[in-house]
């Protein structure tokens, strides 16, 4: 999909969701009406300022109007995804699906060698984990909190906390990981 095509999708939702006429979303961008239903349409490649009139107008971001809103299939390649080490290389994160503000979380996959350990400041005010180990025998401290987890054993706890991972067994720790944050 192109960006045009993503415009006038975009901008017929939102108005849609926002229980608008025409007339009133032209009161509220200052982009004619004439204009507003070209552009949804797909009849019309508005300039990047009537953009931001619209923008304003409905008050959305920017982006949400140029992207494509559309739910696609999407794969992630392993050879693809960026490793992010800590602990002298011993605790390894491999971010999968990052945080997207329609979606509220976000995924990891997690290589913790024999040794590793990582100690994680408090993330966001009502932020949840959602683990679950693959491989390996890992302890778990949030907060107070100790659990000491098997393959196979998942964990939920708050992770508005300090919290913190560590392998306790000879192998590698596989898990996986979702980060869960309420909407504020």
């Amino acid at each position: 999909m192109n960006v045009q095509e993503n415009v006038s999708e975009n901008l017929k939702e939102i108005r849609r969701k926002k229980q608008m006429t025409l007339e009133e979303a032209s009161r509220r961008t200052g982009v004619s009406r004439s204009m507003l239903s070209a552009i949804e349409k797909g009849d019309a490649n508005p300039t990047i300022s009537v953009l931001w009139k619209i923008a304003n107008g409905y008050k959305v971001k920017f982006t949400s109007l140029i992207e494509n809103q559309k739910q696609e299939n999407q794969v992630i390649r392993a050879a693809d995804v960026m490793p992010l080490t800590e602990g002298d290389g011993r605790y390894i994160n491999y971010p999968a699906f990052p945080f997207d503000e329609k979606r509220l979380f976000e995924t990891y996959r997690i290589r913790i060698d024999a040794g590793g350990s990582l100690e994680a400041k408090p993330h966001m005010p009502g932020t949840e984990e959602f683990i679950t180990v693959f491989s390996g025998q890992v302890n778990i401290t949030a907060g107070e909190e100790i659990f000491d987890l098997n393959e196979g054993d998942s964990v939920h706890f708050l992770a508005d906390v300090p919290h913190a991972y560590r392998n306790t067994g000879t192998e590698t720790v596989w898990l996986s990981m979702i980060l869960y944050y309420r909407p504020l």
